[in-house]
């Protein structure tokens, strides 16, 4: 069976009709005319068609580097028998169809302004790989770009930097049917290759055996000598099969903080989790983890490449990225001077500008705070910078839940670039902004990620943003009529201009408190 004559008749099918039909009903039409479609704000969509999953991931642009609004995949397997037959996997050629077909028609729907559709190692590799992409554009009218194996390696890894800027090590991507590697020097690119240890090539080619695999992985990555340049340094763990493995770890180790960008692990540990992956059966693992029948299939010959790649290079430790090629992609298609921002503070930035009360930024708080740590790193200074962002992001909650609901939403950013001592760090400051305690049983179970300086300096700003916002409401203009200055042994607060100020008995009680976190005494 040829692609062109693949039908899938299913009840996804079906159901994927039926949502087609509901957008492409005149309300939605009206909205893709102009009322809901936004297309002024830049959305680029990204449709990533892999040897395992096809996935639409929809990015709002101007907000930097990379905040997703919407988060698809359909799993169609479409490198499954690739080795055997040379081929697309045809009982997956419809499914991905289909779900390309539905997938554009939504992108239109929601106002997207750039739509990239690209294809990695399957289509790559199959014969009849040429054959499929020209079926797609024909009947999307959309090009489909397929990418090298230089390509997908260096879209993986602008993606992990754009959450680690100085990487350092190896990146692993791992997909259904290969493992792309790209050394990583500072932030620089160096040598990569591609091997075809994608999990479902590698179920096929060991024939199931879980032990096969491994040794099959050894021997692949025995041929690269540079793979050992790894040892003491990183590796940088990157795709879906990955990030599924991650959650497993977390669950095993009771790790505190459900957020898979930036997750680290030791070495061994994560050696022993990935070789009892590896060696568990597909009933096993669905009956102690919430995944999927065909993620129990291929997650053991995912966890034997980790094995062996953790075997191999030796890297002094194991982190996991939330981003990777469809980042690099969107990086791609974003201007230069977007790509350039830092995503965290441009981030914060839009969250701010979309909940905060009023026009008033983080600058204002960020010269108010500054002479109380003036020793600051840069490291330092750019969380402080995100925490005067996001000061004003529980105003709308109730006052009861202000407190929890920001450290919850803090913690869980969307963004990159925030390693998770850091994302604690911000938590624990908007905790304490919104009256919170810093010895309450919500900060209890992650306070091990943070050490007691850093503590200790969160909640001394969060204690700065609560006298600040007493001072002026959070309303702009305000807070620059007066100054705290630190002294040797007093924490002053100044005013200036010619307005009497008004002081209450509750800004003088949290200017104390202030000075008393400081480990001084409180002068007006």
């Amino acid at each position: 069976m040829g692609v062109a004559d693949a039908v899938l008749i299913s009840g996804r099918r079906k159901s994927l009709a039926g949502l087609q039909g509901d957008v492409l009903s005149g309300k939605n039409r009206r909205a893709r005319d102009g009322r809901g479609r936004h297309t002024d704000a830049g959305r680029i969509a990204i449709i990533d068609i892999g040897s395992n999953t096809v996935r639409m991931v929809v990015y709002d642009a101007p907000m930097g580097p990379p905040v997703p609004l919407f988060n698809d995949k359909v799993q169609c397997e479409l490198g499954r028998g690739l080795t055997a037959s040379g081929r697309l996997n045809q009982d997956g050629i419809g499914l991905a169809l289909e779900s390309i077909g539905w997938y554009t028609r939504l992108a239109a729907a929601m106002g997207v302004e750039r739509l990239e559709l690209v294809a990695t190692a399957a289509v790559r590799e199959a014969a009849d790989g040429g054959d499929f992409t020209a079926l797609i554009e024909e009947r999307t009218g959309h090009p489909v770009k397929v990418l090298s194996a230089d390509e997908e390696a260096r879209a993986a890894a602008m993606g992990v930097l754009c959450g680690f800027p100085r990487a350092d090590g190896i990146l692993g991507d791992l997909g259904g049917g290969s493992l792309e590697l790209m050394e990583l020097n500072q932030g620089g690119f160096g040598r990569c290759c591609t091997l075809p240890l994608g999990h479902l090539r590698l179920a096929e080619d060991a024939k199931g055996s879980s032990a096969e695999a491994s040794s099959i992985a050894a021997r692949q990555l025995g041929a690269l000598p540079w793979i050992e340049g790894m040892e003491g340094r990183t590796f940088f763990a990157v795709g879906g099969s990955m990030r599924a493995i991650a959650r497993i770890f977390m669950e095993q180790t009771g790790y505190c903080l459900h957020v898979i960008d930036n997750y680290e692990i030791r070495t061994p540990d994560a050696l022993r989790l990935a070789r009892r992956i590896a060696n568990a059966g597909p009933g096993a693992l669905r009956r102690f983890f919430e995944i999927t029948p065909k993620q129990a299939r291929t997650l053991p010959f995912a966890a034997a490449v980790l094995g062996a790649l953790l075997e191999h290079g030796q890297p002094g430790r194991l982190v996991f990225s939330g981003f990777g090629l469809r980042e690099g992609r969107l990086l791609d298609n974003l201007p230069g001077d977007i790509r350039k921002r830092d995503p965290l503070i441009s981030g914060c930035t839009s969250l701010a500008e979309r909940t905060g009360r009023f026009a008033a930024g983080g600058d204002e708080l960020m010269e108010w705070t500054a002479p109380l740590f003036p020793d600051e790193a840069a490291d330092q200074k750019r969380l402080r910078h995100a925490a005067c962002l996001l000061c004003d992001l529980g105003w709308t909650e109730h006052p009861d839940y202000r407190a929890e609901h920001a450290f919850y939403r803090v913690l869980r950013l969307p963004f990159a670039g925030l390693c998770h001592p850091e994302r604690v760090f911000l938590a624990v400051t908007i905790f304490i902004r919104y009256g919170g305690d810093a010895d309450s049983i919500i900060v209890a179970p992650v306070r091990g990620l943070l050490d007691d300086p850093g503590y200790r300096r969160a909640r001394q700003l969060g204690l700065a943003f609560r006298l600040a916002n007493t001072l002026s409401g959070g309303a702009p203009g305000l807070l620059n009529k007066t100054r705290p200055a630190v002294t040797k042994d007093a924490l002053k607060l100044k005013f200036s201009g010619k307005e009497e100020p008004f002081l209450s008995e509750t800004a003088e009680r949290r200017l104390a408190t202030l000075a008393g976190s400081l480990g001084l005494s409180a002068e007006i």
